[in-house]
């Protein structure tokens, strides 16, 4: 049975927030029920592994894990808190002497190279525009508003008749975008807050009241929600939808 793992479930500038004092960031540098490094999962079976993204928390991410080596990573777009721990991978890739396998769309891969043209010496990429299959998943991605912040790319993700999606950064999705969610065993999705009041014109990622009318709408069996800023405070009780979580650093979940 393939285990998906939550190793990061935080936004873009994690939990706390270096300059932040309100009671959620207060408790993470404490008790650390909130303390959230940067978006990553982990997927796990005996067909093989892999991640899904690299943000700038990384190496602490596999030093939590007891992991000395990742070798398939799976990008869903080219923002610091999903790219940043690139240099670190491909760095360790040299003093091993093995090349790590870089999975994106080809816009994401052309991006991450811009940025960091050295990394093609150290890791192998590939485009995975017409699909790609990692660990036994037959995997397919699509691109998905990322409001403000432009776009970002979900993964449907489908083994042995067990569906689900990773969908860390949107907004607003329209029905294309919308329609490979539906028919799902479980959903991640991001939701940066709980009820965000910034101007939508200036927001790129959905607030857990938005989550719930799209849940309503694709109907999954069950949903996780990641990606959550500090205004999400996990000691208290949240309201959710029946069969939604949020979910947690460690947690584990079967895909099955």
């Amino acid at each position: 049975m393939d285990t998906l793992v939550f190793l990061g479930t935080g936004d873009a500038m994690g939990v706390p927030r270096v300059y932040c004092e309100c009671d959620v960031c207060m408790e993470a540098r404490t008790t650390g029920i909130n303390r959230r490094l940067r978006s990553l999962v982990m997927v796990e079976g005996a067909e093989g592994g892999f991640l899904i993204d690299c943000g700038p928390d990384w190496r602490g991410q596999m030093e939590s894990q007891g992991i000395r080596f990742a070798e398939k990573i799976l990008v869903t777009h080219a923002h610091f808190d999903h790219i940043g721990g690139l240099p670190e991978w491909a760095d360790a890739c040299r003093w091993l002497g093995r090349k790590g396998e870089l999975y994106a769309p080809q816009e994401v891969i052309d991006t991450i190279l811009k940025q960091f043209p050295w990394l093609a010496r150290h890791l192998m990429t590939t485009a995975v525009d017409k699909g790609i299959e990692l660990g036994g998943w037959m995997i397919q991605g699509w691109k998905v508003c990322h409001g403000y912040n432009g776009f970002s790319y979900a993964y449907r993700l489908e083994k042995n008749g067990f569906r689900w999606v990773y969908c860390s950064d949107s907004i607003g999705l329209n029905e294309k975008e919308k329609q490979p969610l539906h028919d799902l065993d479980l959903l991640v999705l991001g939701t940066s807050f709980v009820h965000e009041t910034a101007p939508y014109e200036t927001r790129s990622v959905y607030d857990m009241r938005e989550a719930a009318e799209l849940l309503a709408e694709v109907r999954p069996k069950r949903a996780l929600y990641t990606h959550m800023s500090h205004d999400v405070d996990l000691s208290r009780d949240i309201p959710l939808p029946p069969n939604v979580a949020l979910a947690r650093t460690g947690m584990k979940v079967d895909l099955a």
